[in-house]
Parts: C-alpha cells; sequence; structure tokens
C-alpha cells in the first residue's frame, strides 16, 4: 500500500492500539464546540455529504451545476477542466461567472464555439448566467482556441482576464498527430473576455503583458497595476503598467519584484512569517520573446524566484499569491514543500511571507485564492490526495471550509457573488460547478 503525504501525517499519530492520537498541529487548530473536539476551527468539522460530492460545516449549502458533458445554452457541450473564475453583477440581480477550461490539444474535451485564436486548442472560457436563487439560468463558449487556461482575475471594468499555461509556438510542434504541443500560434498570453460577452469574442492576446506561463492575475484599482503569477518552479512574480488605464491592450511595461539588497532571492524556505522586505521593481526588456526566457531575463537582473507563483488576489489594499511548492527544498535546491502565501501591499512596495505549511495535514499545495467579503483567505488545494477548501483568518490561522468528496481532483475558481452571499467554486475533475451558502458572518461575529 503506497500512502500519500496527508494519509502519511495524518496516520503518523496513530498510537500503536490504533487509536488515532493529537498530532500537535491539530491540537493547534482544535477547538470545543457542543462538548466535542473538533479539527479544523473555522465554521466547525465538515459533515459527510450524502451526495458524496462535497462535504461542508454545518449549516452550509451548496447547488451543484454546468458539469462536463451536459449540453449548454448555444447548442455544445460543457468542456472538461474546470478551472479559474470570477463573479461579476449581472442584469435583474443575476451573478455572471466567467470560467477557464484548462484543455489541451490532445483533450478529450473542448470549448466549441466561432472565433477560436488557434483552431488547433481546445481550451477557453465559458459563460453561466446564474438567477438571484443559485439557480443556472443559461451557459455558453465566450473565448475558443486558446491553450490551458489555468487561473486569471476579474477586471475594475468588469472583464476576465484569462491565462495562457503554456508556451507552445509551431516551432516546438511534433509529428504525431494529436499531440499536446501541437499549435498554429505562438502561446503562454493573457486575453480579455468581456463579463457581458454573449458569443465566443474575438481573442486578442495581450502581449505586452508578457508570453510565459501564466496563472492569475489581480488588478490593484486604485493605479490599475496588474499583477502577474507564473506558474514554474523557478517563477517570478511580475507587474504590468498599462500605458492606458483600462485598456490593457494599449501596451505597457512588464517588470518583476526584486528584494532590496537580496538580488536573486530564491523564496522556497528560510523567510520568516509576518517579516515586511521592502522591493524594486526590474524592467522586462523583451516580455515576447520566441523561447520561453521572461523569467530568465528577469531572474539574471536581480528578480526573485518563487516556488510555482499560483492563484493572486486583490482586497483591502493587498495582493496575495500561492506559492503551491514552498517551504522547502530538496536536496538539489528545487522547492518541493506543501505551499506557502505571499502579501505584497502596494501602499509600503514590501513583500512578506504570510502562511508556510508544515505539513500536508494543514495546506496541500495552495493553487487559487480569493479574499472573502469578511477578510478571511479562501484558498483552493491542489495537492497529493483529498482536496480542501482552505480559510485562513486574518492572523494567519488556517481551517477547512470545504472537501471534495468525489475524487482527489483539485478545487478551482473560488469567488465570490457581488453581495458576498455566496462562494462559487470548481472541482476541475470530472468538472462540476458550486455555489455554496451559508452563515458566512457568523464567522468573524459581524
Amino acid at each position: 500500500m503506497q500512502l500519500s503525504r496527508r494519509k502519511f501525517f495524518t496516520l503518523a499519530g496513530a498510537s500503536a492500539a490504533g487509536t488515532l492520537m493529537m498530532s500537535p498541529l491539530q491540537a493547534l487548530y482544535t477547538k470545543k464546540a457542543n462538548g466535542e473536539s473538533v479539527f479544523g476551527g473555522g465554521y466547525g468539522p465538515l459533515v459527510p455529504d450524502p451526495n458524496k460530492l462535497l462535504d461542508l460545516p454545518r449549516g452550509f449549502q451548496y447547488r451543484a451545476f454546468s458539469r462536463t458533458g451536459e449540453m449548454m445554452s448555444d447548442g455544445s457541450p460543457v468542456p472538461g477542466g474546470h478551472d479559474g473564475m470570477a463573479a461579476f453583477p449581472g442584469p435583474q440581480n443575476t451573478v455572471i461567472l466567467v470560467r477557464n477550461h484548462e484543455l489541451s490539444p490532445n483533450s478529450t474535451t473542448q470549448v466549441v464555439g466561432s472565433n477560436p485564436y488557434d483552431p488547433l486548442c481546445k481550451g477557453g472560457t465559458t459563460t453561466l448566467q446564474v438567477g438571484p436563487n443559485r439557480q443556472l439560468i443559461k451557459h455558453y463558449a465566450s473565448l475558443t482556441g486558446t491553450y490551458r487556461n489555468c487561473a486569471g482575475g476579474p477586471t475594475p471594468w468588469g472583464s476576465w482576464i484569462t491565462c495562457e499555461e503554456d508556451v507552445s509556438t509551431p516551432a516546438t510542434n511534433r509529428p504525431r498527430p494529436n499531440d499536446a504541443r501541437n499549435v498554429s500560434k505562438s502561446h503562454g498570453y493573457n486575453f480579455e473576455v468581456p463579463a457581458q460577452a454573449t458569443t465566443p469574442v474575438n481573442p486578442v492576446p495581450l502581449v505586452a503583458m508578457g508570453r510565459f506561463n501564466h496563472e492569475a492575475v489581480a488588478i490593484d484599482p486604485k493605479t490599475g497595476i496588474v499583477y502577474e503569477t507564473e506558474d514554474q518552479r523557478d517563477s517570478l512574480f511580475y507587474r504590468f503598467i498599462p500605458s492606458q488605464r483600462n485598456n490593457l491592450s494599449a501596451g505597457g511595461t512588464l517588470q518583476a519584484l526584486k528584494i532590496k539588497n537580496m538580488p536573486q532571492a530564491k523564496t522556497f524556505a528560510g523567510f520568516r512569517k509576518g517579516q515586511p522586505m521592502p522591493v524594486e521593481w526590474v524592467t522586462i526588456d523583451n516580455p515576447d520573446p520566441a523561447t520561453d526566457t521572461v523569467r530568465v531575463e528577469g531572474f539574471g537582473k536581480g528578480a526573485a524566484q518563487f516556488a510555482r507563483g499560483e492563484g493572486i488576489w486583490y482586497g483591502n489594499r493587498e495582493v496575495y499569491f500561492c506559492c503551491t511548492n514552498g517551504g522547502s527544498v530538496d536536496a538539489n535546491g528545487r522547492p518541493n514543500g506543501f505551499g506557502q502565501v505571499w502579501r505584497y501591499l502596494p501602499d509600503q512596495d514590501t513583500i512578506e511571507l504570510f502562511v508556510e505549511a508544515k505539513s500536508a495535514e494543514e495546506l496541500d499545495g495552495p493553487d487559487n485564492i480569493v479574499v472573502a467579503p469578511y477578510g478571511d483567505l479562501i484558498i483552493c488545494e491542489d495537492g497529493a490526495d483529498e482536496q480542501f477548501v482552505v480559510g485562513v483568518t486574518p492572523n494567519g490561522e488556517l481551517y477547512r471550509l470545504a472537501k471534495n468528496a468525489i475524487n482527489d481532483s483539485e478545487f478551482a475558481g473560488a469567488c465570490f457573488s457581488p453581495d458576498g452571499q455566496t462562494l462559487f467554486v470548481n472541482i476541475q475533475t470530472p468538472g462540476i460547478t458550486f455555489a455554496i451558502w451559508g452563515p458566512w458572518k457568523s464567522q468573524r461575529g459581524a
């Protein structure tokens, strides 16, 4: 029997007699509720779902919709690979969701529709309209022909920036048919999808924002600056300063974060939590290289490396982003930890480590992230075994909010409705979107 790392840490606390003993980590996050010991804090223990879809704390409910293979309103099937997502206000108190599909040229499903950026690629976005009763009204394709749309981010002007997590070009094609690398155009770009679009948009790559393994973006509404993450073990943290505010297609300047007095810092491990570090920014001279060298240029100029930058979100004048493999390194100096969350403060131009998981039991592969209306962070796990949605309080305490009761597929796309009452989230495979609601305000005593 081969144990995953999460199960190993759980079973490691068991006594020889078979009684599950409380680990130090469990003791740290245990509290009493109705006289019962509860692991996870937050809203209390997760209650097993009789439908075996989503375990939630008592008092919370969910609705599942837009599953892979169902027929959409435009006559095409719901594609698979549900990933990053954002929520926007719609007409008559509805919510509009724009949802990514992380699909490759050899995927078994695809986003079907007109105006493909690359006819050989199967990724893109779909848009969903959800009613005030959290019932799906309609769903349809809104971007087609892109490559591995992983995450992205909402704009203050009502659109979704979707990110390609692949840098394939025709020069990297393989002769085998239906190969994952076979493309007809260069990839590794961001694309903009207006939330109000009802048919597939004309796909325009935002070239000045860089060509690299994009993961997600967050926009500071005060300045219009876009912060970008990159999913590589030696990734950089970027900012894009647009030439025209609210018009990303007009170009701008791409820069990478450098920690002052620490050129070429490797942030994988060894940093103290809560210690602000002043930063500066180095300019990327070639944001659209023929090969995957944006991060090479930035690191050569002193930029800091991060352990697989993934989800990012702006809230309360702070920018939080996840590093999926941060927290430790192997014998070769490669990051192999359980995950980190970093906090960047634009007004102070400082960065600090906010969360660093010590075990998979605590946090396993933090990926997509959102700042909740009540101040907590909500993180989607993409780890090695059981998958949870994990909450983080403003003082850095972690708790479990939901569990994938179907399989071990990752959570993705966490975002709140404009009124803050509904959390939307995806399970990537088999591809399901959930609306979750319950006593959110009771957590913070509001």
